[in-house]
């Protein structure tokens, strides 16, 4: 249910709202628009008092049942669109926000030298893998540790605020410590203990949708971290399995403009992983950004035929160069924008 208050009222009338309502048995989560403020009230309903006995309340407008699962994810409670906001960086807003970097941090030296370049095309977060989860047990499982503290270094000497992936509850606390960005890959969408913790937390989570995930089942998925209390949650959508065996995944664009329509939660598009061919990277990013996404998360390294993970995938400094210049003339033509200025470092980008 949503409680809409009326306008003018203050802060003790939302606290003593909330209070009837924790009483009754449900969690409130307070969500103040530019016009009204509204609570949302989440729990078992079954042997709990009605809530709309809050309609009785002088402060309260009305209340309303949401139609969809996922409540606190649902454009029903909050009509605007949730902006994230990441050491300056705003997820969601008039901006679309690249993120780019290696699938996995290999050394310091590398992720220095990526951080660099992307820095320099215009991306506004940098991406890298410390733990890796992999197919195979004998593949590269990341520098764990040591590569967050190298991110933490390439984030000192750029500014880039830094996403990586958490792969277990025991190691959140770690990752937060290093990180701005919690991400919860493909493998985890349903992990829900994990989903959970991250909430807690507190700092923003990119949830990517799974491999065999439905939209509605994504964004129940980002209701276990928005009712654990917290509401930086940003949607990435990197591609889906299907029968076709041309690209790694099926990068379902239409998922875009479908969350957006469902849910006011800000949502990115992984184009690497969507395809898994460096050839069709920039295709399907400038594809995203044209169907609505409010970002783009794009791996590059610097050598990627050497890389230790999704070389195959990973774009060469030069490339994503040029795919920052394509997106700059089209972000405008749907009345978004990105980064305009880029800063050129040595001769990486000619």
């Amino acid at each position: 249910m949503i409680i809409v208050l009326k306008s003018g009222i203050n802060d003790a009338d939302v606290d003593e709202v909330c209070r009837r309502i924790t009483e009754m048995g449900y969690g409130p989560h307070v969500i103040r628009g530019e016009f009204k403020t509204i609570v949302a009230a989440v729990g078992e309903e079954r042997g709990r008092p009605d809530l709309r006995l809050l309609e009785a309340m002088e402060t309260v407008e009305s209340v309303m049942p949401v139609q969809q699962p996922f409540k606190l994810a649902s454009r029903e409670v909050r009509r605007d669109s949730t902006e994230v906001r990441i050491n300056g960086v705003t997820v969601g807003g008039h901006d679309v926000v690249v993120m780019a970097g290696p699938c996995s941090v290999e050394s310091q030296a590398q992720v220095l030298e990526v951080a660099d370049a992307v820095k320099g095309s215009g991306a506004k977060v940098l991406r890298g893998g410390a733990y890796k989860p992999r197919t195979s047990p004998y593949a590269f499982q990341g520098l764990k540790e040591e590569g967050l503290r190298y991110l933490a270094e390439a984030r000192k000497r750029t500014g880039l605020p830094v996403v990586t992936e958490v792969l277990e509850t025991e190691s959140v606390e770690v990752v937060a410590e290093y990180s701005d960005i919690l991400q919860i890959g493909a493998r985890n969408i349903q992990n829900f203990t994990l989903l959970r913790r991250v909430g807690e937390i507190g700092k923003p989570v990119l949830l990517k949708r799974g491999m065999a995930t439905s939209i509605q089942e994504f964004l129940l998925s980002a209701e276990y971290i928005l009712s654990a209390g917290n509401p930086n949650v940003i949607l990435c959508e990197r591609g889906i399995r299907t029968f076709e065996t041309a690209t790694r995944n099926t990068f379902d664009i239409s998922a875009i403009p479908v969350v957006k329509k469902l849910s006011h939660l800000p949502i990115v598009a992984d184009p690497s992983h969507g395809a898994g061919r460096r050839d069709m990277v920039a295709p399907m990013a400038r594809a995203a950004v044209a169907a609505g996404a409010d970002g783009l998360i794009i791996e590059v390294h610097c050598d990627p035929d050497h890389a230790l993970s999704d070389g195959a995938q990973s774009m060469f400094p030069a490339q994503f160069d040029r795919l920052m210049a394509e997106l700059r003339i089209i972000a405008p033509a749907i009345g978004r924008s990105i980064c305009l200025e880029p800063v050129r470092r040595g001769g990486w980008g000619s």
